[in-house]
Order: structure tokens, then sequence, then C-alpha cells
């Protein structure tokens, strides 16, 4: 990396900058006080490491995918617009990474298993072993999506960002991301369909 920021990702900072806005932090990193910057990363290392985690699933790569959006973060701040959440713009920079390295890698993303209810309630090793293989499916049927269908999808229901906040992370219309959200769930259900008919046979 080409960029030294005054913060370290596992320490866990805070002092009393926690009476401090984003906004007003942001604008003592502006000023010369880059050591502020570490709080935002304590506020916002465990969002930013789900939506990286969530979109590449890759656990030796979150790290620094994760490290590297703090920096586009860091580098950027002098054009964050105040008008939006501090964690909207965060998200974005962050789904735009991965979804370029998502591009060129053709990485999997990590299954959502609530959009079919596959939820076990009882932990036996038997029940552990069909929630493996149904998130493998989900897995599986996840990475045949489209880009443009299956980032709403994740973010929606992995991350939680509401509507609102996917038209300002996407730079889409509200129409637009729900109706891609839709067929999402429809061309994942479909794809399904096959395997859970098998499984009640």
């Amino acid at each position: 990396m080409d960029v030294c920021l005054p913060y370290n990702l596992n320490r866990q900072g805070g002092e009393n900058r926690l009476e401090l806005t984003d906004y007003e932090i942001i604008q003592k990193c502006l000023a010369g006080q880059h050591q502020y910057f570490e709080e935002l990363v304590t506020r916002y290392k465990k969002l930013i490491f789900s939506v990286v985690y969530n979109m590449i699933n890759d656990k030796e790569e979150v790290n620094d995918v994760s490290q590297e959006v703090f920096i586009r973060i860091y580098k950027a701040l002098d054009r964050y617009n105040p008008q939006y959440k501090f964690s909207t713009w965060a998200v974005r920079i962050a789904t735009n990474l991965c979804l370029d390295i998502h591009r060129k890698k053709k990485i999997e993303s990590t299954p959502i298993e609530e959009i079919e209810n596959f939820s076990d309630s009882m932990d036996t090793p038997e029940a552990n072993y069909l929630r493996k293989e149904r998130s493998e499916r989900i897995r599986r049927a996840i990475q045949a999506l489209p880009d443009k269908y299956r980032t709403p999808l994740v973010l929606f229901h992995q991350n939680g960002l509401s509507y609102e906040e996917m038209t300002k992370v996407l730079g889409e219309p509200m129409t637009i991301i729900k109706n891609r959200l839709y067929r999402a769930r429809l061309m994942l259900r479909e794809a399904l369909t096959p395997e859970r008919k098998e499984e009640v046979l």
C-alpha cells in the first residue's frame, strides 16, 4: 500500500473522541489532526469488515481489502458531503471496491440463508451437515447472479441497508433498486427450487 494511515485496525482507541460527531472528526482530520481518523475506524470497522466479507467471502483478503477501503475513505475525506450519513458514504466506497474485485477475480459471495429461511432450530450433527449443504447451494446460486442483482441482495439481506441507503450507495433510483432486489429473489428461488424438491423426495 502506498499510503500510511495514522491508525491501527486492531486498536480499540476512543479516548474523549466519543463525544464528537463523525463530521466533527472529519473536520479535525482535514485540519491536520490525522490521529482522529482512528476513531472513525473504531466506529465503522465492523461495518466495513461485514460489507467486505459478505461481498468477497475470502477470509484471507478481508483485512487487506478493508484496509484499502479505509485508505480510500481517508484520501476522500475532503469530498464527504455531510448531507449523507457517514456510514452510507463509507459503505458505498467499500461496495465499489468489492465490485471491482469481484469483476476482476469473480469471487463468490456469502450465502444469504434468510431469504429461503434455511435456519435449523436443532443444533445436531445432521442439522449442521444439512445447513452446510444448503449454504453451499445458495452460495453457488448467488455466484451465478449478475452483479446488478447480486449486489442489492447482499446489501439488503446481509448488511441490513435500507432502500434509501442503497439508492445512495448504488447511485440508482429506489424503483430500480426494489425491482432488482425483487428479481434477484425470484432468480435465486428459481435456481434453488429443483434442489428443494429433491430434498422433499
